[in-house]
């Protein structure tokens, strides 16, 4: 099982992963700790990750960026809005309303939905992993912003999905950090609270959360966040001041030029970072537009002014998170800042003052998601140990069911199911009274986001029967899941039967026995006239997975009963009969959809594949070319003939220009045959200068195997003297025949020029040598014979009662068995002690 942790960001996305020392940032392709989120689409592949970046530049209007931004959002967004503004790619509208990103791929127009791009960057993520651990990747930890919606939710596990991924925890980033904190912290209070303040300042936006420590737990008292305030906040205020002063001062308008646009942003974050450690800074771009360079200057008060509106707002998620958490700014005990945009030191300017006192950087700012990410899929899964933490996870919104009640008033009635800060996960069960099939509507309440969507989706109960006739008492059961997701889990429909039931006659029935109802709250009065809603008593224990509100598996309870039994025909059972519920959640992709995205996208990751082959065929026919061409006149000048030598430069230099003209394009049978015509030229060659090289190992092997064996059959030594004088005859024959047959090989391979092709090959020396060594080795190393058994001497003073008849006879045929003389004494001094005990003597 895999143990995987991922990050997802808006610009960039990191993988860590589970080892037995602990968390490691696995390197991508080109050795870095970040990928870039973003997919660029060619005429005839995708390259994802950092092949993507690197195209972009050359290719910016296929080259699809801030994928994170356009998840699960309206088109109609007004934040939506102003992000397609400064894309570089075209965005519209879908028939869902949702947005869909088109770009050319395989020389045709495409679309893709946000959930599809999502995807492609997740399976770059998974590849990346697998070439780390050397294994399949499929269970994982996907770390998602703490604002995402219920559709951002189920859109990331469709991506997951979509990617060959099994996401075992949506993680929310602020939780994640939070994990990786108290995680390694021995020192941790076990009665008092540990208060610490994250700021998590990324690439879009700003997360703020406060967390509760004490020792083995973490628990998350308040979330807070503006979803729009970043590090590209200030990228994008460097960008206006420098496009309005290129435009005055050099009459270039780089709006009009998408590549233009992607260099001067490029050029404004690296402005802004090393305005992060210096009072001032240059800006130089060579040929920016127009075959214009152009020239900046800034300095950091200046910067501070222009971003002095993004600046405003940073102060709004710390005073809402300290609000909601009921703190004070002295019941902190420490602040740590995280994230990229966190290092302007202006934001770092404003969040000490606000606390009044100074952040700190004990974390990794980039990586801290991810190893946070890691190590809840390491809790989660079984094939790590990991110390005991305890993470309880608020859930950041308010969901309440919605329904029409059955009277004739048409006032939908509503309940908060799961309250702002409810733990995740957990279950809730409610009851209704109902005739026939009814609706219930999942909505986000109580919430000053307006971006959030109120009505998250639809489920329709029913139909069912109630054998009775009159309105039938229905149990619902809405979970909340580990990731943040609401779905209606099941209806189930109770109906009381009368029945008889043994009864003990001698003692008295426990209550508990009898009760057939297992309702989580006593049922109200009220809720007899027709449409009431009783909420549980309590929600499910996360860490008991959700528990089932004391509904019964079977259909019937029986009462316990002794021998002697009395009938009483008024108790009741319940029977329980399963309700159908069908889901609608609005802007989700269904099964159907889900499916046709995966078949589309192992369609593509397969002309992936294919085009990478392709090319690696196609450099291998290149460095054939330029590898053949500068050992010919080197290395193999003496094994080419010189006529030879000018048709195979003449096959080199036509096959160049081919590969730089009508062959720059072509499939990959055709750079393989092209390679194969190539080697039949050069191939000869390379194995005439190959065998030369060899061949002298090869036969200084062959001559110490017949010297070695020869002397050992001739050797006077004692350790050869029990084999049979034939047998070392064999030997010496044998290594005489071989020695022969090199001596006539290698004459004749001495009379040829280095240029003709060899008689005397390596393989055939190794052959000889493992056929001498098969023949002689086993006659030299035989083992000697074991010495023949030897019978003790005779006692000095035979005695007729020394023994026993039965004792000689014992004696006699055990002496007889063959054994070494070492066993046999130890046998007779085992008999004499045996001898001196035995109470038959005389």
């Amino acid at each position: 099982m895999s143990v995987v942790g991922f990050d997802l960001g808006n610009e960039s996305c990191i993988v860590g992963v589970a080892r037995q020392r602990g968390i490691d940032v696995v390197l991508n392709e080109e050795s870095k700790r970040e990928t870039p989120a973003i997919v660029c689409f060619g005429d005839k592949q995708r390259f994802i990750g950092t092949a993507g970046a690197a195209n972009s530049t050359m290719n910016p209007k296929n080259s699809i960026s801030q994928i994170k931004r356009l998840l699960g959002r309206k088109f109609a967004d007004p934040e939506l809005q102003d992000d397609i503004k400064a894309f570089p790619f075209r965005v519209s509208e879908g028939p869902d309303g949702f947005p869909l990103v088109h770009v050319r791929y395989l020389g045709e127009e495409r679309s893709f939905t946000p959930t599809q791009l999502l995807a492609m960057v997740l399976s770059n993520l998974k590849a990346i992993a697998e070439g780390n651990l050397n294994s399949a990747v499929i269970d994982c930890c996907i770390g998602i912003p703490v604002y995402f919606t219920d559709l951002q939710r189920r859109a990331v596990i469709d991506a997951a999905t979509i990617a060959g991924l099994r996401p075992l925890r949506l993680f929310h980033e602020t939780t994640a950090t939070a994990l990786a904190y108290g995680i390694y912290k021995t020192d941790l209070p076990e009665n008092d609270q540990l208060n610490v303040a994250f700021v998590d300042v990324g690439n879009a936006s700003m997360q703020v959360s406060i967390v509760g420590y004490k020792k083995g737990q973490l628990k998350m008292l308040s979330h807070a966040y503006d979803r729009s305030l970043g590090g590209r906040d200030f990228d994008e205020a460097l960008f206006k001041h420098f496009a309005a002063k290129f435009k005055e001062e050099y009459k270039i308008d780089v709006y009009q030029n998408a590549r233009a646009c992607i260099r001067l942003r490029v050029a404004c974050e690296k402005l802004k970072k090393m305005l992060s450690a210096n009072p001032e800074a240059p800006m130089n771009i060579e040929c920016l537009m127009d075959e214009k360079d152009v020239r900046g200057f800034i300095k950091r008060d200046e910067f501070e002014q222009i971003s002095a509106p993004v600046l405003e707002r940073v102060k709004g998620p710390l005073e809402k998170a300290l609000s909601e958490a009921g703190l004070m700014t002295e019941s902190l005990h420490f602040v740590e800042v995280v994230g990229s945009g966190s290092r302007v030191p202006a934001v770092m300017k404003i969040i000490t003052e606000f606390f009044g006192k100074e952040p700190r950087r004990t974390m990794n700012a980039s990586e801290c998601v991810a190893r946070g990410c890691a190590l809840q899929c390491a809790i989660l899964s079984p094939t790590f140990k990991v110390r005991e933490f305890q993470v309880n996870e608020g859930f950041p919104f308010s969901v309440a069911l919605s329904w029409k009640p059955d009277a004739q008033n048409n006032e939908s009635q509503q309940t908060v199911v799961f309250p702002k800060g409810n733990p995740m996960p957990s279950i809730k069960a409610l009851t209704f009274y109902r005739s026939s099939t009814f609706a219930v509507d999942v909505l986000n309440v109580d919430t000053d986001d307006l971006q959030i969507t109120h009505k998250i989706s639809t489920y329709t109960i029913g139909p069912f029967q109630s054998s009775k006739g009159e309105k039938a008492k229905l149990k619902v059961k809405v979970r909340l899941n580990i990731h943040g997701i609401v779905s209606l889990e099941s209806a189930t429909m109770l109906e009381e039967e009368e029945v008889e039931v043994p009864v003990s006659s001698t003692s008295e029935v426990p209550k508990d026995a009898t009760r057939m109802e297992t309702d989580d709250a006593p049922q109200d009065p009220a809720s007899s006239a027709g449409d009431h809603m009783q909420e549980p008593k309590g929600a499910a224990d996360p860490a008991e997975g959700a528990a089932e509100n004391g509904a019964q598996d079977s259909e019937e309870k029986t009462v316990p009963m002794d021998t002697d039994t009395k009938v009483e025909p008024s108790k009741k059972k319940v029977k329980k009969t399963n309700v159908p519920v069908a889901e609608l959640v609005y802007g989700a992709m269904g099964t159907v959809e889900l499916e046709k995205a995966v078949e589309k996208e192992y369609e593509m990751a397969l002309q992936d594949r294919v085009m990478e082959e392709t090319k690696d065929k196609k450099n291998s026919v290149e460095a054939y070319v330029y590898d053949m061409r500068n050992k010919i006149h080197e290395k193999y000048n003496d094994f080419v003939m010189s006529e030879d030598i000018e048709g195979l430069m003449a096959k080199l230099q036509e096959v160049e220009d081919w590969l730089y003209e009508d062959g720059e394009d072509e499939t990959k049978g055709v750079y393989v045959a092209k390679l194969e015509e190539l080697k039949k030229l050069g191939g000869p060659i390379e194995m005439r200068y190959k065998e030369w090289t060899e061949r002298g190992p090869a036969l200084e092997q062959l001559v110490y195997c017949i010297r070695s064996f020869r002397e050992a059959a001739l050797s006077a030594d004692q350790k050869f003297d029990h084999i049979d004088v034939s047998e070392k005859q064999k030997v010496v024959n044998e290594c005489s025949a071989a020695e022969t047959w090199l001596m006539e090989k290698k004459q004749q391979q001495d009379a040829l020029p280095k240029h003709a092709n060899p008689v005397l090959l390596v393989s055939d020396i190794k052959k000889k040598a493992e056929a001498l060594d098969r023949f002689c080795k086993p006659i030299m190393t035989k083992p000697r014979p074991a010495p023949k058994p030897q019978t003790p001497p005779p006692a000095e003073t035979p005695s007729p009662e020394a023994h026993t008849p039965e004792q000689q006879s014992n004696g006699a045929d055990e002496s007889a068995e063959p054994a070494s003389d070492g066993a046999q004494d130890e046998h007779a001094a085992e008999q004499m002690d045996t001898d001196k005990d035995d109470p038959s003597q005389a």
